[in-house]
């Protein structure tokens, strides 16, 4: 198949004016390969411009790298911002998110395409069709950037760099490195002089994001929810302390000044489970977005036109965990955002389990689901109806009855949800904007919402507002946030 028909790749011509340019809206979003050199880029390389005639372009790394290219260790493909998830086809963009979480480290292609209820052949062609590979070239790709980003910007050991980017051996993970950067992983490093930190030094990577990306913005909206004990939002960065497995660990992000990229500094026991953290800490802040094609869209309506110019880097908040999302849903309905959450600090400081940090801090923690099934909310100043609410939500994610599975439909996971008690369309929709970051979720009959577009004092019809949001699809959650920010 020829690189350049898959439908998730710019024009030919628009590939070849953002390599000349070095246009950095377009970075991640495809991959240029020298025939002359063997070597596939990002298109802001600063390497000497190639001849065009030597050029060819690719929707993915992994598609340069199944055409036989080695990437660049100029540019770093592994240091571009990740692929737009939202703009793929929804099937496509499930099992990419899936990929994203280290399931092909785990279970084989045919148990994948299971999951999106599609057949293994079917869900290759898709692939090879939206981004020019097959999930296994994806899958083996993202592990091989992932540990070259961990090689270059870390001091782990090698056997650490191994596991943490899902390979099975660390002979496995030399030989792959080997046959695409032709040294050992020791060797490259050595080479880079990656960077030496004490032994208990927060481990620090680079998350890219494509500009204009509003961090203050996002940084504002998460200090008036953040729970006390659990999340610290100053200024500049954003903390947050999580456990997998029983272990505690934090995580905080702030801005690199200059550099399209935020800082992760990261405290965790878990390297095995790194590359899970990385994806929901990239999910939370929406840095994989491909602002400009969102933006370009929305720009259409007039109304929303103005409120882009304010706002051009506006992104979807959301959630770390989906439960804690579901329950802060369930006690914002019809209450102020500060009483929400100061019924949910209640909640934690009742529920959560209880757990000491790497520098002996005890903190409390989200109650996991089992623990609120039975719980007793009553005491906590919550209706009789919420906490209700609250213990069916809670069975019915220890039951399986719903999730926050990536493979869902808007719709799909709308109804399931809806179909619990105190779970309305507005409630889902939030929750999908949120736990899901489903880029097109929309709660049509939020009161601001209506009144923002009504264009005076009263509420516009719940089906006008749907009539005109039909326009914005799929970027409905974005418009969401420009209207609840200009009110």
């Amino acid at each position: 198949m020829s690189p350049l028909v898959s439908p998730a790749l710019p024009a030919a011509r628009v590939c070849e004016q953002a390599r000349l340019t070095r246009d950095a809206r377009f970075d991640g979003l495809f991959f240029t390969a020298v025939r002359s050199t063997g070597i596939y880029c990002r298109p802001i390389c600063p390497a000497p411009t190639a001849l065009a005639r030597n050029v060819e372009y690719f929707p993915s790394a992994a598609a340069a790298a199944a055409a036989g290219y080695r990437p660049c260790l100029r540019c770093r493909p592994e240091a571009a911002p990740g692929t737009p998830l939202s703009s793929a086809n929804g099937l496509v963009a499930a099992a990419l998110r899936l990929i994203d979480e280290g399931s092909l480290d785990r279970m084989p292609v045919r148990a994948l395409a299971q999951r999106i209820g599609v057949g293994e052949r079917h869900l290759r062609r898709l692939f090879v069709a939206e981004l020019g590979a097959a999930p296994l070239d994806i899958a083996a790709t993202r592990r091989l950037l992932f540990a070259k980003k961990l090689l270059g910007e870390t001091a782990l050991p090698v056997t650490q760099i191994a596991l943490a980017a899902g390979y099975a051996s660390v002979r496995r993970f030399n030989a792959a490195f080997r046959a695409s950067y032709g040294q050992a992983p020791r060797e490259l490093r050595r080479a880079a002089r990656a960077p030496r930190a004490p032994a208990d030094a927060p481990l620090t990577l680079r998350l890219p994001f494509r500009a204009p990306y509003d961090f203050a913005g996002l940084l504002a909206f998460f200090a008036r929810r953040a729970i006390p004990g659990v999340e610290t939002v100053s200024a500049d960065s954003y903390t947050r302390h999580f456990a997998f497995d029983g272990q505690a660990g934090s995580f905080t992000l702030k801005a690199l000044p200059g550099e399209s990229a935020l800082a992760l500094a990261l405290s965790c026991a878990h390297t095995t489970r790194l590359q899970e953290i990385v994806a929901r800490v990239r999910r939370m802040f929406d840095l994989d977005a491909d602002i400009a094609t969102i933006n370009a869209h929305l720009r259409r309506d007039t109304h929303l036109r103005a409120l882009l110019r304010r706002h051009p880097g506006q992104r979807l908040p959301g959630g770390w965990d989906g439960f804690e999302i579901a329950v802060r849903a369930v006690l914002g309905q019809q209450v102020s955002v500060a009483a929400a959450r100061t019924l949910t600090q209640r909640v934690v400081q009742r529920f959560g389990p209880e757990h000491v940090l790497a520098d002996g801090t005890s903190v409390r923690l989200f109650p996991t689901p089992e623990t609120l099934a039975d719980a007793d909310l009553g005491p906590l100043g919550i209706t009789r109806a919420r906490a209700d609410t609250l213990r069916a939500i809670a069975r019915a994610l220890c039951d399986g009855a719903v999730g926050f599975r990536a493979e869902q439909t808007l719709d799909a996971f709308v109804a399931s949800w809806t179909a619990l008690p105190g779970i309305g369309p507005w409630t889902a929709h939030y929750m999908a904007m949120r736990a899901l970051s489903h880029p097109d979720a929309f709660p049509a009959a939020d009161l601001v919402l209506r009144k923002a577009l009504s264009g005076d004092s009263t509420l516009l019809p719940v089906r006008e507002l749907e009539a005109r949001a039909a326009a914005w699809q799929p970027w409905r959650a974005y418009a969401v946030f420009h209207l609840w920010r200009s009110m």
